[in-house]
């Protein structure tokens, strides 16, 4: 439990010594000395903010008044900085109770031509100048120019396209090109609308890439512009390859009535690499090895180089074994079947 009566008697000593250093003649002189610090203290600082300093404050920028069937596609600087030379007492004014008010544009009162509206620093200089006090100059006010552009009921939706450089890693390809959403809306003047065909991303660039990329990027588009969304999705999926053969039976075309085509052999093999997804999708039907008649007539040899009249997508690296046939052209009569 507390000690009442100890408490009691510390307090009497901590209060009597108060009073002796208090009363004492070190006291007086502390006192003394700090009543000197303070007034030392004022005129210096006195002193000092009756000198000119030069100092940088903001102003907000807002444009007003946008009729609802217009769009800002490229919005003007939202704060002016300007730079201002005073007392130091002018200057704490301003700092710590004045309070710029907003530049505001009003729309209707500006008009550019093709949608383009620039304000120089002189058109702005005198509604600054008149919030300062009158000893206030003004020495530079940035950016020297305000711009914004605007489009009235215009828009356009176009696709979007990627920029830049993708590259799969050893034994990957890239299996397509997706974008969510594929399509933009682009706000913008009639001309600029007129010419344009796609919205480009930013440049993007992924080396050996093995696995599905998915990756939010942004659009690039210039001035004068406002896109919807700014942003898309990007999605690459990779697939890995693999090797697939199939037989493939040579085919005449053009030939008369009474003569038909005798290949030897009369299939060959067609061997190439095919991402893993589709192994099975792709066949011997999605290939066709025509042998034209007249073309066999105008060889002068028994042995017909093969070619590929008809392949699949999304397939490389192909190979024919074997790349030469023996062939003969059989006459036949009409009435005997093939």
């Amino acid at each position: 439990m507390l000690n009442s009566k100890k408490i009691k008697e510390d307090y009497h000593k901590i209060a009597e010594r108060t009073k002796d250093f208090l009363l004492s003649e070190k006291s007086r002189e502390f006192f003394v000395f700090l009543f000197f610090f303070f007034i030392a203290g004022g005129y210096w600082l006195l002193q000092t903010l009756n000198n000119d300093y030069e100092k940088e404050f903001t102003i907000p920028v807002k444009l007003k008044g946008v009729p609802d069937n217009v769009v800002i596609t490229s919005e003007p600087a939202s704060e002016l900085h300007i730079k201002v030379k005073d007392k130091g007492t002018v200057l704490l004014n301003y700092m710590l109770g004045k309070s710029f008010y907003p530049l505001a544009i009003d729309f209707a009162e500006h008009k550019g031509s093709h949608n383009h509206v620039r304000l120089f620093a002189p058109d702005y200089e005198k509604w600054v100048s008149g919030q300062l006090n009158v000893s206030t100059q003004l020495l530079s006010i940035k950016p020297d120019t305000l711009e914004y552009y605007y489009a009235t009921g215009t828009s356009k939706k176009v696709p979007v396209k990627l920029q830049g450089e993708v590259t799969p890693g050893r034994q990957y390809y890239l299996a397509d090109t997706l974008f969510t959403p594929d399509s933009v809306l682009v706000h913008a003047p009639r001309e600029v609308l007129d010419t344009l065909k796609a919205i480009y991303t930013r440049p993007v660039t992924v080396e050996e890439l093995s696995d599905t990329l998915h990756r939010h990027v942004p659009l690039h588009y210039t001035k004068g512009m406002k896109i919807s969304p700014a942003m898309v999705m990007l999605t690459i999926p990779v697939d890995i390859y693999t090797e697939k053969s199939v037989e493939v039976p040579l085919q005449g075309i053009g030939f008369p009535a009474d003569k038909v085509l005798r290949t030897f052999p009369s299939k060959v093999q067609i061997t190439f690499q095919v991402g893993l997804s589709r192994f099975r999708q792709v066949s011997a039907d999605d290939f066709r090895l025509f042998v034209p008649y007249d073309e066999l007539l105008r060889l002068g040899s028994e042995k017909y180089p093969v070619s590929i009249s008809k392949q699949p997508e999304g397939i490389s690296n192909l190979r024919i074994s074997p790349e030469q046939v023996d062939f003969l052209i059989e006459q036949i009569s009409p009435d005997e079947p093939h």
